[in-house]
């Protein structure tokens, strides 16, 4: 088994509607934000880890292939041509026969920092969302402070794709990187990524795509 060689593909993800990616919060504030977004510890900044984007993705393509159990788990079936399992890994370490001829999970997905956008220059990139919990008998209402990232804000975005050689050439890996990657990457920019989906929050749009050799990548040319 040797790994043969990466595609990478990097470009820029636009907040489309306001985004929350929580961070939890261990501390009461009078007059402070309820749920806060995750934010680099140094620059205090806002970022999209990669595992949300990571994760999103393969939540939605376990919904679209059937894959997803009654009891809410990721596929962790460990079969060498389990397309998910093969991408993402199987979070499975019990079976090493089927762990050694699958290989290690292909998809690396970075970080995405903030962009240093000219939108970003002086404003502000994130907002103070109250949304309310309304009471259906006494409509009392029970308000909360929501952290977002505002729309128009962009993330720089990059991903490593490993092709490997399990006794095909590659073959299967060089299928997946379009049936699962990029139809990945597709689901999730029809879908929302962070929390608060259903409330209008975390619609993104990826832009600007292109593989290491600078050609562009069009998702919607993804069938």
């Amino acid at each position: 088994m040797i790994q043969l060689k990466t595609k990478t593909i990097k470009g820029k993800i636009v907040v489309v509607t306001g985004l929350h990616i929580g961070s939890g919060n261990d501390k009461m504030e009078i007059g402070g934000i309820d749920s806060p977004i995750i934010k680099h510890p140094i620059t205090k900044e806002p970022y999209i880890p990669g595992s949300s984007i990571k994760g999103k993705m393969r939540a939605l393509l376990e919904w679209k292939e059937g894959k997803v159990k009654s009891n809410g788990e990721i596929c962790k079936c460990g079969e060498p041509d389990c397309h998910i399992c093969r991408v993402f890994g199987s979070g499975n370490s019990a079976d090493t026969e089927k762990a050694k001829e699958r290989g290690p999970s292909r998809l690396i997905v970075r970080d995405a920092e903030l962009s240093r956008t000219e939108f970003c220059k002086g404003k502000p990139v994130t907002e103070d969302k109250i949304e309310n919990a309304l009471n259906r008998i006494t409509a009392a209402a029970n308000p909360r402070h929501i952290e977002r990232v505002v729309p128009g804000v962009e993330f720089n975005f990059e991903i490593v794709y490993r092709i490997i050689d399990t006794g095909d050439g590659g073959e299967r890996d060089e299928a997946f990187f379009k049936s699962v990657v990029l139809e990945g990457l597709k689901l999730l920019q029809s879908d929302y990524l962070g929390g608060g989906g259903s409330r209008g929050n975390g619609r993104i749009k990826f832009v600007d795509l292109k593989d290491e050799a600078g050609a562009p990548i069009n998702l919607q040319d993804i069938t």
